[in-house]
């Protein structure tokens, strides 16, 4: 199962709140969190956001008006989202879902301490241009 950690519960209920902009997300262990779309932009999984160790991460701006368009399943451990901004490379698997439920509050205070850090905005229209990959390493950016 991909590397699924067996003890993370399962998610009993997935909820995609397009007005609002939040998925909803209900574990087997009784847990319930709400994720703003941005937020899971942000922390996006993918080789793009994250590199390829740590210090490596992209720093994601221009996020807070993001859509998710569709929600794919992958297999039985993970979702898929299409962001409007055209990601859609992050497989969020069920236990990092579940780690990022119970630790959002401080990797969002992270995420706006490093926004601010940089100097960048969370606002589209004062985000820079994102920048070419600079990776280099093959992967599909």
């Amino acid at each position: 199962m991909a590397g699924l950690d067996q003890n993370t519960p399962l998610p009993t209920e997935i909820t995609l709140h397009s007005q609002s902009r939040r998925l909803e997300l209900a574990f087997a262990d009784g847990s319930r969190f709400v994720l703003p779309f941005e937020f899971l932009r942000v922390y996006s999984p993918s080789a793009e956001v994250r590199g390829h160790g740590r210090g490596q991460e992209t720093l994601q701006q221009g996020k807070r008006e993001i859509d998710v368009l569709d929600l794919q399943p992958v297999g039985n451990y993970a979702v898929r989202p299409v962001f409007s901004d055209g990601h859609d490379s992050g497989l969020y698997s069920w236990d990092y879902l579940y780690m990022l439920g119970e630790r959002q509050d401080a990797l969002w205070q992270d995420y706006l301490e490093r926004l601010e850090q940089a100097g960048g905005s969370r606002d589209p229209a004062k985000a820079p241009p994102p920048a070419m990959s600079k990776t280099g390493c093959g992967h599909k950016h």
